[in-house]
């Protein structure tokens, strides 16, 4: 199938009544052989911070993939409505570097929903194969739907694992950053995200922000970018998003460790507010 158009499926979200029971569908998009389009590749490095050209952004096909999610998250008989949901983490594995100019096939498929403290969540699953049938890319991302009770076993945080940097101890890597106020829609127009918390204050306050927040994968992009340098060539990188970063702000970017192990986080400007918190494992 082709790429489905994100403006289509945000207006799908918001007009679409829907009719599931609960159950996600178990049903997976494919998308064969779709080579990133160099301008829009160009735009995105840009407004990432991606300065390596003989090789793909490990973020990037999640652009790629993420209109094949929101077609799965707005048919009619997927139980949760994409407004309101929260995106609480994030997984990338790359397997290998990925050449800018390479065709891939993406495969993308939802998990059934599991208890959370603060309501369920479920995971968006997405793998993209080379063209000898290769996987050399997979993703995971966890939406949490917000209500019930969260009672259970299974009603744990989804980031536990992921250690906490000593905010006032020292790091191997840190930065200062100056997010602009446009940088929603700046990533928006790279990305095809345009998600309205995103874009303008305004649109922002009618889903209960006081300002635009930054998108959650800009920022997660953003500190793959500030370490493109030391990343291995195979590597997972995970991140669970723990606080909005409201437009404009100031952040300060810390990182530690190997490449075995490095973990990173993202802080309001005097470290008292943890935005991102992560960790890159090299395979």
């Amino acid at each position: 199938m082709p790429a489905p158009s994100l403006t289509t499926l945000y207006a799908r979200a918001l007009l679409v009544p829907k009719r599931g029971d609960g159950t996600v569908p178990g049903r997976r998009i494919v998308l064969s052989k779709a080579a990133p389009d160099p301008d829009r590749l160009e735009r995105y490095s840009r407004v990432c911070g991606f300065e390596r050209s003989d090789r793909l952004p490990a973020t990037y096909p999640h652009i790629v993939a993420f209109p094949l999610s929101m077609a799965l998250m707005t048919e009619r008989d997927f139980p949760y409505r994409v407004v309101g949901l929260v995106h609480l983490a994030n997984r990338i594995e790359q397997v290998r570097p990925i050449a800018p100019g390479e065709r891939l096939t993406y495969r993308v498929e939802p998990t059934q929903p599991s208890p959370h403290a603060k309501g369920i969540t479920f995971d968006i699953l997405a793998e993209a194969e080379d063209e000898s049938g290769a996987v050399v890319w997979r993703s995971s991302s966890t939406y949490l739907r917000r209500g019930g009770s969260g009672s259970g076993p299974a009603a744990v945080r989804q980031d536990g694992e992921l250690k906490e940097l000593d905010p006032s101890g020292p790091a191997d890597f840190s930065e200062q950053w100056t997010i602009p106020g446009d940088i929603g829609r700046r990533y928006a127009a790279a990305s095809g995200d345009r998600n309205p918390i995103h874009l303008h204050a305004v649109t922002a306050r009618l889903f209960g922000f006081p300002r635009a927040i930054a998108h959650g994968m800009w920022t997660k992009a953003r500190c793959l970018a500030a370490l493109e340098d030391v990343l291995p060539d195979s590597f997972e990188a995970r991140v669970s998003f723990r606080a909005p970063v409201l437009l404009p702000a100031k952040a300060t970017f810390r990182a530690s460790g190997t490449d075995a192990v490095r973990p990173f986080d993202l802080r309001g400007k005097n470290g008292e507010r943890e935005h991102l918190r992560g960790v890159i494992e090299g395979r």
